[in-house]
């Protein structure tokens, strides 16, 4: 979700998105049973596979984000996640302010190499920003390496993006890997967010169609390439932010949902 700790006064002027990465070609699932999920049939979040990060709360969220992410912002209902991000004061006693409500979940269990999907239905208010994405457990951003499998901006609706960053090639520099694709019913219908993971490439696609390709094939080591380790997958809304607040946020419209149906992980064989 273009993480961003130490250059955040630089990111005000970033661009976030890319589209230099663009492919169209199948993308596959396995048929197999996934050998991790989550299809939310519970009556709450499993904290046993989720933990909620509310870590930046007082000092603020990355990206001059604007909200304050609170666990009771996340809910299981009709064999569904929904993350609901509301116009409200925060409750906490961490409260940095804000003036917004929203919930970010962390994946306990770090996947690595592999296929990954993800269905989902989409918020399109203006002012959201909706994220599905992997960081490793540890390290300092970008040199950690980022995945972002599914990202839109509500002003932009249906635009999907898919982008990944290292220590070479990040949106900082302006050199971030990517590519994007519209989704005419993204926020009216469900789809399947999905990635390929492998030593040679990463490939990130929507409803088994590819639609970014990002090779292993850069000078630089690790610098161009730290997608060799697990990494933790992350399900967030934010608010505001660089990007997603570009213009505005339409609080007339709030809350907003992110809906989330399952979370799929099949390893390679």
């Amino acid at each position: 979700m273009m993480l961003l700790i130490l250059l955040a006064a630089q990111a005000a002027t970033a661009t976030l998105g890319a589209a230099d990465h663009q492919v169209d070609r199948p993308l596959a699932v396995p048929t197999r049973k996934p050998d991790f999920a989550d299809e939310f049939r519970g009556t709450r979040v499993d904290t046993r596979v989720w933990r909620f990060d509310a870590s930046r709360n007082a000092e603020g969220w990355a990206n001059h984000e604007k909200q304050y992410y609170d666990a009771r912002n996340a809910r299981v209902a009709n064999g569904t996640l929904v993350i609901e991000a509301r116009r409200e004061r925060p409750r906490g006693a961490d409260s940095g302010g804000q003036d917004y409500t929203s919930a970010k979940l962390v994946s306990r269990k770090a996947l690595g190499y592999g296929t990954y999907e993800i269905r989902a239905k989409l918020p399109c208010a203006r002012g959201t920003w909706p994220a599905v994405w992997m960081l490793p457990a540890t390290g300092n951003w970008p040199a950690m390496g980022e995945i972002d499998i599914m990202e839109m901006v509500g002003w932009d609706a249906n635009v999907v993006h898919a982008t990944v960053h290292s220590e070479a090639y990040n949106h900082v520099r302006g050199t971030q890997r990517g590519a994007q694709v519209t989704v005419p019913t993204a926020c009216t219908a469900f789809h399947r967010y999905q990635l390929e993971w492998r030593s040679d490439a990463i490939l990130i696609g929507v409803d088994g169609r590819a639609y970014m390709r990002v090779a292993n094939d850069r000078p630089g080591g690790a610098a161009a390439w730290p997608f060799d380790r697990p990494f933790q997958m992350i399900l967030n809304l934010a608010m505001g932010g660089d990007w997603g607040g570009t213009r505005g946020i339409d609080d007339a419209a709030l809350p907003q949902r992110m809906t989330v149906d399952y979370v799929r992980y099949w390893r390679p064989r």
